[in-house]
């Protein structure tokens, strides 16, 4: 039995002696979430190893119970999270997965690459307060600068480990916590963490149990939060982020101002071990070598009357991309290029964006919203295995259209429906470019 497991046993034998008391009844919440999911990819262009299309359908459930706490000065509680997956269609055999792959697009596949027919799991949470300070341990879902739990397909990641939260210094909270595990997307299994280019269930990948992640974010006025954060996943990577969030009212509208950087570097066996390389290092022989990487970026978004305009610039230097927690099978950075189908992180990348969403609501259909965002990156650079110059200034482009609507009104209030489509070309060599819809209706049912 593990640390975080051992940890969880105690904590919920303690809170099985106090679930009578008041305030944990009373403040607890549970909800159904019912997520049914589409999407379409469709492989154009190029010469990379891939099947022209991947199509998948499903249905998700997740239900979640948070608890109150109880009385004292100590309160304790828990919360619990099921997911299930219920597969609709596989595209008849489009689904992304070969024999030895991590799944499909959507969901876990058997030992002959098809489609399982559902797959399923359960998380638990205990937790402990004290004044303005919780800690949890077993299944969280955090959402930080170092670590960003991802949600696009039709169940959500989960991780496990241990969390602090404290709020209790004024206008600062701060976060401290450490991951053993994570749970795809598309799994129904915990597994250990790793990065691109190691990730750990490839025949000669490497993975690690250990990221430890602290920061914190201190708003200096009401308008104005800056942020430091820590992450620090074993014989990987080590990563320093400073962020800075302005809003600024001007004229009849706000411009939020929106500045990141990372620095991030090699730790332990990622040094030396050619078997914990992460990609898209340019100086090593095989396009793979050590974490060496400063990603810098800046967001501008003015917002007036329901329009919002919207444009930014990222700069990735250094010999490698830069590195997020990647299992391999769907994740998320906090970056501002992180979209629908590519994140524009490639070792030496140069990108700009420009952004516009309108909300409907202005115009006399409140619950209806658009958007579209464009992407251009240049300058890169990549090595191939034979150690020879595959790119020299290769390019990327994305395009992002999303539309939704979401019931205000009435027995189907809160149900959702939202239509992603996105584009992606490039010159890389042995990569073809995409074109990916998804269609997603979503409704969450109260059930205390």
């Amino acid at each position: 039995m593990n640390k975080s497991t051992l940890a969880l046993a105690v904590a919920v034998g303690v809170l099985a002696q106090q679930a009578s008391a008041a305030g944990f009844i009373e403040d607890s919440k549970a909800t159904l979430g019912l997520r049914n999911f589409y999407i379409n990819t469709d492989y154009r262009d190029g010469t990379g190893n891939v099947p022209n299309k991947n199509e998948e359908w499903g249905q998700g459930f997740d239900l979640r119970f948070t608890s109150g706490y109880t009385q004292g000065t100590v309160g304790f509680g828990i919360d619990a999270i099921g997911l299930l997956g219920v597969r609709l269609d596989s595209g008849g055999g489009t689904n992304g997965a070969s024999n030895n792959s991590y799944g499909g697009t959507v969901f876990p596949s058997k030992s002959n690459g098809e489609a399982v027919d559902n797959f399923s799991s359960l998380g638990l949470t205990a937790k402990a307060k004290v004044s303005q300070t919780e800690l949890k341990l077993g299944t969280l879902q955090p959402k930080l600068p170092v670590i960003v739990t991802n949600d696009g397909r039709l169940l959500p990641q989960t991780w496990q480990g241990g969390q602090i939260t404290s709020g209790d210094i004024k206008d600062l909270t701060l976060v401290g916590g450490q991951i053993e595990q994570a749970k795809g997307r598309n799994s129904s299994n915990n597994q250990q963490l790793s990065i691109s280019g190691a990730n750990g269930r490839t025949a000669a990948g490497r993975d690690s149990n250990k990221f430890i992640y602290g920061g914190g974010d201190y708003k200096i006025t009401k308008d104005l939060t800056a942020q430091y954060y820590y992450g620090n996943l074993e014989n990987f990577y080590k990563q320093h982020f400073l962020g800075l969030t302005h809003n600024w009212a001007i004229g009849p509208g706000v411009l939020k101002s929106d500045l990141r950087y990372f620095n991030s570097s090699d730790d332990g066996a990622n040094g030396h071990d050619v078997n914990y390389y992460t990609t898209g290092n340019y100086n090593a022989p095989n396009g793979k070598g050590k974490v060496d990487n400063n990603l810098y970026s800046g967001l501008f978004l003015y917002t007036v009357e329901g329009h919002t305009f919207g444009g930014g610039y990222q700069v990735s230097n250094g010999s490698s991309d830069f590195p997020w927690l990647n299992q391999g099978d769907g994740s998320s950075a906090y970056i501002i290029t992180d979209m629908q189908i590519q994140k524009f992180a490639r070792a030496g990348e140069r990108t700009w964006q420009a952004r516009y969403s309108f909300d409907f609501a202005k115009v006399g259909v409140p619950g209806l919203t658009a958007g579209v965002v464009y992407l251009k990156g240049d300058d890169i650079d990549t090595v191939n295995a034979a150690g020879r110059q595959a790119a020299n200034g290769a390019s990327e482009w994305e395009r992002d259209l999303t539309v939704g609507y979401v019931v205000q009104s009435g027995a189907l209030k809160n149900l959702g429906f939202m239509w992603k489509n996105a584009m992606w070309r490039t010159d890389l060599p042995n990569t073809r470019s995409q074109d990916e819809n998804r269609l997603i209706v979503s409704y969450s049912i109260p059930l205390l």
